[in-house]
């Protein structure tokens, strides 16, 4: 037994010693694997580094063309909500302005028919308790407008009256500092020639247009045309024009006595002015287009005020220097004969170049009472 247990352990021995042997070349290999394992990690790595580098070589010139796209897309993402939102407003806006159209289209259909501004809302409110001031100044005057043919004091730019004198229907036009590109006045009856009417208090024209002697002040204009209107009487004086033009003109007794003079062309511009100023339709118990400040000269390039039925006072041009005045269709008569001259021209009226042809003096008459 003793010698059995010495084989044994010289087995183990030998045994162990045969495993530790055969495991030299495993460990070799698996030293070499491991070192290239590695050595193949640090190829990897440099590869896949110069592999993001070249990407990013390839990848420049695409971001750069894409970046300005991106930001394009991106303003017009604002870009088009901006729009949505003043789109938005804008129709809000028209919406509450056909909503008061509506409201006071009853005043604005009184006025068309003829009626002035008090005898309209008296109709308006008969039967209420409310006065008819507090009606008028309220709602039915709250959106009063050149444009919208409403009476009023207004000074170029603005579209709305610097103030309004319930009773007051004269149309106030006031020109100083601000140059108006157009002021058109058309298809209007003033003074008594629509019913219910009146020259204001004091007042003894219908029509006055120009600057004053008082406020030592003109109204230069660039064009001014004075088309188809009917005077009791029209005068003109104090005046200067480089073209003069009257033609086509009857009146109840003629008197155009301009003189001769050297007057430069003029015309209004050169700069920031006023929007242009347009009414039709209306009736106003006068109409008065004036330079207001003392030294100051109002300033229009052009004013065309045509188909004027004006009654009760007359028409009168005075203190203004135009580069072209034209002077078209007249009717002027007050009924009172040829040898009383109702259309004057006076000496103080004077011009480079005119054209004064096809007037003529023929009996005629005011308009009749409405």
């Amino acid at each position: 037994m003793r010698y059995l247990r010495v084989d044994l352990v010289v087995l183990r021995w030998m045994l162990a010693a045969w495993h530790w042997v055969a495991a030299i070349p495993r460990n070799i290999w698996g030293g070499f694997c491991a070192v290239g394992r590695g050595f193949c990690a640090v190829v990897c790595a440099v590869g896949r580094f110069f592999r993001s580098i070249w990407r990013g070589i390839l990848a420049t010139p695409g971001a750069i063309w894409r970046t300005p796209l991106r930001m394009y897309r991106r303003a017009t993402v604002w870009r088009n909500w901006l729009l949505a939102k003043v789109t938005y407003l804008q129709e809000e806006s028209a919406r509450w302005k056909t909503a008061f159209t509506i409201a006071k289209m009853p005043y604005t259909a009184l006025r068309a028919c003829g009626l002035n501004p008090q005898a309209a809302a008296a109709l308006l409110v008969a039967g209420s308790t409310a006065g008819t001031g507090v009606i008028v100044n309220e709602t039915l005057l709250a959106e009063r407008s050149f444009s919208g043919g409403d009476s009023g004091v207004y000074s170029a730019p603005l579209d709305i009256p610097t103030s309004y004198t319930e009773g007051d229907n004269t149309l106030l036009v006031q020109l100083s500092t601000v140059p108006v590109g157009e002021i058109v006045i058309d298809s209007i009856d003033v003074g008594t020639a629509y019913a219910n009417s009146a020259l204001p208090s004091g007042e003894s024209n219908a029509v006055e247009i120009g600057g004053s002697a008082a406020k030592s002040n003109y109204l230069e204009v660039g064009h001014l045309i004075i088309d188809r209107w009917h005077c009791t009487t029209f005068r003109m004086e104090n005046t200067e024009a480089h073209t003069l033009n009257i033609t086509g003109s009857v009146a109840d007794g003629l008197s155009i006595s301009p003189v001769p003079g050297v007057i430069r062309k003029r015309a209004v511009g050169g700069g920031n002015r006023a929007e242009n100023m347009s009414v039709a339709n209306s009736t106003y118990d006068m109409i008065k287009i004036e330079a207001p400040t003392t030294s100051v000269n109002g300033q229009v390039d052009v004013l065309r005020i045509s188909n004027l039925a004006t009654r009760g006072g007359g028409c009168l041009i005075s203190y203004v220097k135009a580069g072209t005045i034209s002077i078209e269709y007249l009717t002027v008569g007050a009924g009172d004969g040829l040898a009383v001259k109702d259309l004057v021209v006076a000496t103080t009226t004077s011009y480079t170049v005119a054209d004064i042809s096809d007037n003529v003096e023929e009996l005629t008459s005011p308009l009749p009472a409405p």
